[in-house]
């Protein structure tokens, strides 16, 4: 692993910068502070605790976009107090389920005056055969049955019915969709005498759809829909079924756009072996191609037709997938997404990094940046993490000294009166943002990392310079320099 002395100065000097500017924030939670360890789904469980970090004080260039905002012409209804709560609805449809054959739902906040609505899609991976999907039902039920699902769900991040914490989406209409299908919301399949689960998640977004005509999303005039991690795969592989679904219920005046955190996956390749036996072991692209068959999932059409049939699993990665879709989407993705690098069993804390392991990280970044070069909307900081817009804290991460909610607010300037592709951005307004910088946690607005066995904090650059010391002695006992194991050769 050959890392210059003057890279390794320049690594540390931007720790002590980034430290500096995380004190600055003191009164904010850090974003990892309260996280858990990763459940069997291969998603990170979130506290309650962490559910509730408000974020009291905006970052100076929200001010200016909170006082727009505040403008009558632009919210006429801002004096009316929006119910904190989004209350949960069962579907009408009986027959459309979760795995475990209980109706499903959706939880609604309600804005009456307003004409924008956000229906945001959960994550939580997936199960692909019998064995991980009886593993998921027992010890996450949620994920696959409404039995236990709360009356009602407070909205956070970009979900938040307060200004300070979603200046952009506060007074707009909010639809959070459970997952408990556990196909990436793809699937078509009842449960039945020969299949134990159902698998039902394309169907559920259709009718959550359906049953919100007579809450008024034929009048709306933007239609968002969001997801996360699986649920930001689902809006990618739903998008355009639901924009036909609009149009086939003459709601002819909306437009309906996509946001996607964390929902663009890779094939790059790993050495890694995996027999897919449980879902911590199988890798991405396995557990979905195990699991399109199992879930008797449906695709777009478009990006059908660019594939054989054995091929057609490619259609869930979204730098394969996006340039059939017709609709508007923004990309919000880690570079060093922390959810795909577990699933290929690289988990950074107080472990050390094999050369492979290593060059594998490396190579996520770099593909993942080259993948999103062609996205006219996209959020991409340099961080190891996962997840970002429902997080109670997503105002304080930028990029190029930009935040995501002035990405998204200058991306939807740039489609009013259109549902066409997006305008080249205003030097003074964009929403292509991409880190250029080549290794994890080189933007100075990333998370402190915590170990996932013990809780502790930290601190990467230092574990950085600590695993070049470890190769530098290796080779010298090898009596060969560091640079021919050319961990860094790939990564600037």
């Amino acid at each position: 692993m050959k890392i210059p002395g003057a890279l390794v100065a320049l690594l540390l000097l931007g720790e002590v910068v980034s430290q500096s500017k995380r004190n600055s924030k003191a009164h904010v939670k850090t974003p990892a502070q309260n996280r858990k360890g990763p459940n069997p789904s291969g998603e990170l469980e979130r506290t309650a605790a962490e559910e509730d970090v408000f974020v009291g004080v905006l970052p100076p260039m929200e001010d200016a976009l909170a006082s727009q905002l505040r403008s009558a012409s632009l919210t006429p209804w801002h004096a009316q107090k929006a119910p904190e709560d989004m209350k949960l609805f069962f579907l009408k449809n009986p027959l459309i389920t979760c795995n475990d054959g209980t109706t499903a739902g959706y939880y609604l906040r309600e804005h009456k005056g307003s004409k924008r609505w956000i229906i945001f899609l959960e994550g939580g991976w997936c199960c692909y055969n019998k064995e991980t999907c009886d593993t998921r039902y027992k010890n996450i039920r949620r994920l696959m049955s409404s039995s236990e699902w709360p009356q009602t769900k407070k909205g956070t991040g970009i979900l938040s019915a307060q200004m300070e914490e979603s200046p952009h989406w506060w007074n707009a209409n909010a639809v959070f969709v459970p997952y408990c299908s556990s196909d990436i919301w793809s699937g078509t399949l009842p449960k039945s005498r020969q299949a134990d689960y159902a698998f039902m998640g394309a169907l559920i977004i259709q009718e959550v759809i359906k049953d919100l005509v007579p809450k008024g999303i034929k009048k709306a005039k933007v239609v968002l829909l969001a997801g996360e991690s699986a649920g930001g795969t689902g809006v990618l592989l739903n998008l355009e079924r639901v924009a036909a679904l609009l149009e086939e219920l003459e709601a002819e005046a909306v437009q309906i756009r996509g946001l996607v955190d964390s929902g663009w996956f890779l094939d790059i390749k790993h050495p890694r072996q995996s027999d897919c036996s449980d879902a911590a072991s199988c890798a991405p692209v396995g557990a979905i191609k195990k699991g399109l068959r199992m879930w008797n999932g449906i695709l777009p059409e478009k990006c059908k037709q660019q594939f054989k049939r054995v091929n057609e699993w490619q259609c869930f990665l979204g730098y394969r997938l996006y340039s059939s879709l017709k609709s508007p989407v923004f990309v919000v993705q880690w570079l060093f997404d922390e959810e795909q690098l577990k699933l290929e069993n690289i988990h950074l804390g107080s472990q050390f990094l094999t050369e492979n392991q290593w060059n594998y990280l490396q190579d996520l970044g770099r593909e993942l940046r080259n993948s999103l070069r062609d996205v006219p909307a996209v959020f991409a900081p340099a961080c190891l993490s996962h997840m970002l817009i429902t997080k109670s804290y997503w105002l304080e991460f930028q990029v190029k000294g930009i935040s995501l909610a002035r990405a998204l607010q200058c991306w939807e300037k740039s489609l009013q009166d259109s549902n066409k592709a997006p305008k080249i951005p205003m030097r003074s307004c964009p929403f292509h943002l991409i880190d250029n910088c080549p290794w994890p946690h080189c933007n100075p607005t990333c998370s402190v990392l915590h170990d996932h066995g013990t809780g502790q904090e930290v601190n990467f650059m230092q574990t950085l310079f600590r695993m070049w010391l470890d190769v530098h002695r290796k080779a010298q006992e090898l009596k060969s320099g560091p640079s021919q194991l050319g961990m860094l050769s790939n990564g600037g």
